[in-house]
């Protein structure tokens, strides 16, 4: 038995289980008699219990098995879904996902104590007392008008509505099997027109240990009850006659739906895990099954060129092997290409709990998250995305009665949008709040001793709105669990520039801010301009060149200490390699410099280079751990002949 796999699958099945119970507790949050939310809790709640039963996992399969008594008793209307019962279900879903993450981490569940979670569990359910006096109108029941015409046909030949519940042994094996017998009893007397669960979930086992059927019989209970208790296994029958309250509709309301995404699969939550796996379109698996088999046609058609032809016949291998080593890079892109929704799914509950601490009103819409990026970045992701709408929410969101005074919607709204740019993958965080004060900016960063008095007057918007990204920067008056403690917006800025992105913020009072975060589509391959300065080779990631100039040494001005050029009528910082990497050239004496345009984001900025070499699609190979502090080099290629070039880190260089 490989452990190891089998302890994978696990991780993998478990995450998404626990997704699909945040997603749909959520959903029964804002519609309480949604019974098809309801079914899938139970579903996701049953699955995970008897994945982790079997591996011996017991804090993980004892409040798997609390909540399916609890929510047992939900689907046979016992038991109503209150504010205070959704919250104890997502303190479970909390529970399971940390004690997934210490299996990922240590191997076992650890040593995390969560009697207080499982007591909680136990009083929610419903007493003895509340069970005696059942409240089983039509209405609560859900029944459809397909079903109440029925029973009033049924009630002109005399035929009556007759509840019954029953609850199996809690040590019994078959409890299909047990129903089995009990739909055959129950069908003897009359006919069944409605069950709870529902018959396929019956049928598979997926409740806990009671279920009912809804009976049209002429038939007295006493009769029913006693050959029903006669079936093995059965602990007891409880058997009610239902009185006509017909209504006119039991079906529940629409709900509509926040998220705006064109997919809603099942999901993945990304977490920085040791165990990395991507779940692949078989139709991918095969392309890329085809394009090897391709590679070993040429291979085999290299080894058997010889002869007079051997020119002609390598050059067409070559053409060959070019054409599908690309097709090949292009299949493997699209397999570690991954929709974001796997990222943004996290986020409504973030949201939702994020309302309720901080007492507001909050719509979080999703658009775009069928975009697809490489898995790399859906690791990393995560993370700055969460600040960005935690410091939406306690920063810019108004207060209900804040956001009426000024001629807003109590629903303050945060927007969630992915979309393709080029070669880049968008990602925007939108508030309709109070906007980004620059006054206070500035105020804070000059209070901290991050920007002094003198130099501000220099700053700019963007400049202003840049000194949130400093480290150690916070405008918050107190310290609480949601900010205030001077980290945040960098980590945002670090982290998302090491992934060769860029922030980008706009803002506007009293009417919200708008962060774009800009990333490439992919870390692994990308086109790159090649470089030469003196002997060494450089590379420059194309989506950052915008133009490759020759100018005369006399256009370059110095100001404020740095050089710059005229570009497109502005002046640009001028970066010159030799000098970044102390390299000693040559050839000083020169009347034009050849200069490669680059910007990231807004900022713009032209690179003194030697020679141009042109363009080549590289394979970026990391420096290592060593290596990792030389903040202007972002890691390394080979090329044809062997020789290794640098890859220029264009944000630390602009």
């Amino acid at each position: 038995m490989d452990n190891d796999r089998y302890m994978e699958i696990f991780v993998e099945e478990s995450k998404d289980h626990i997704q699909i119970l945040n997603d749909n507790l959520l959903e029964l949050e804002t519609d309480t008699k949604n019974q098809r939310a309801v079914n899938e809790i139970f579903r996701a709640a049953h699955t995970l219990k008897g994945m982790a039963g079997t591996l011996g996992f017991n804090m993980i399969t004892d409040i798997t098995h609390n909540m399916e008594n609890l929510l047992d008793e939900i689907r046979s209307q016992k038991k109503e879904v209150t504010a205070e019962l959704i919250d104890i279900l997502l303190e479970c879903t909390d529970a399971l996902d940390l004690l997934v993450q210490d299996i990922i981490e240590q191997g076992s569940e650890g040593a995390r104590d969560v009697t207080a979670l499982l007591s909680k569990l136990e009083d929610s359910k419903t007493s003895t007392k509340d069970m005696d006096s059942w409240d089983l109108s039509y209405e609560r029941m859900k029944l459809d008008q397909y079903q109440l015409s029925i029973i009033n046909t049924a009630a002109e030949q005399s035929l009556s509505p007759y509840w019954i519940e029953i609850r199996l042994q809690s040590n019994c094996l078959m409890k299909a099997a047990r129903a089995y017998m009990v739909f055959q009893a129950a069908e003897g007397y009359g006919e069944i027109i409605k069950t709870l669960p529902q018959v396929q979930d019956i049928e598979e086992e997926r409740f806990e240990n009671t279920f009912s059927i809804l009976l049209l019989t002429g038939h007295n209970e006493a009769d029913m009850k006693s050959r029903l208790e006669l079936i093995s296994e059965v602990e007891s029958v409880r058997i009610k006659k239902l009185e006509q309250d017909i209504v006119d509709s039991s079906n529940p309301p629409k709900v509509e739906t926040k998220k705006l995404a064109d997919s809603q699969q099942q999901k993945t939550p990304s977490s920085n895990r040791q165990m990395r796996s991507i779940r692949v379109d078989i139709e991918r698996l095969d392309s890329l099954m085809n394009l090897v088999s391709e590679l070993i046609i040429i291979k085999n058609t290299m080894e058997d060129i010889g002869g007079y032809d051997a020119e002609s016949g390598m050059e067409e291998s070559m053409e060959y092997l070019s054409r599908v080593t690309n097709e090949l890079h292009d299949a493997v892109m699209k397999v570690r290409m991954i929709p974001v929704e796997m990222v943004f799914n996290r986020f409504p509950r973030v949201v939702r709990d994020l309302a309720k601490n901080t007492k507001k009103q909050i719509k979080l819409n999703i658009v775009g998250a069928d975009t697809e990026v490489d898995r790399t970045i859906i690791d990393e992701i995560g993370d700055p995305l969460i600040h960005l709408i935690r410091n939406g929410i306690d920063h810019g969101i108004e207060l209900p009665d804040e956001r009426i005074k000024a001629g807003k919607d109590p629903d303050g709204i945060i927007d969630l949008v992915a979309y393709h740019d080029g070669n880049n993958v968008v990602i925007e965080v939108r508030d309709d709040g109070r906007g980004i004060d620059l006054d206070d900016i500035v105020k804070s960063a000059i209070k901290k001793g991050l920007v002094s008095e003198e130099k501000v007057s220099f700053l700019d918007t963007k400049g202003k709105i840049d000194l949130m990204f400093q480290p150690g920067f916070s405008t918050a008056q107190s310290v609480s669990d949601i900010s205030g403690r001077g980290v945040g917006m960098d980590v945002v800025k670090t982290k998302v520039e090491s992934l060769g992105g860029v922030v980008e913020v706009e803002t506007k009072m009293g009417q919200g801010s708008r962060f774009i975060i800009r990333l490439p589509l992919t870390l692994s391959i990308i086109q790159a301009l090649l470089v030469q300065v003196s002997q060494e080779i450089y590379a420059i990631p194309l989506s950052s060149v915008q133009e490759i100039i020759d100018i005369p040494v006399s256009d370059i001005k110095e100001l404020k200490g740095q050089e710059t050029i005229p570009y497109r009528g502005a002046l640009i910082p001028l970066v010159r390699l030799d000098e970044e990497f102390e390299i000693q050239l040559t050839n000083k004496n020169q009347k034009t410099i050849t200069l490669v345009v680059i910007k990231k984001g807004e900022k713009q900025s032209a690179l003194s280079i030697g020679n141009l070499i042109g363009q080549q699609e590289i394979v970026i190979k990391s420096l290592g751990k060593y290596l990792s502090d030389i903040k202007v080099i972002s890691g390394a290629t080979i090329l044809g002949d062997g020789r290794v070039a640098l890859i220029l880190d264009i944000n630390h260089l602009v």
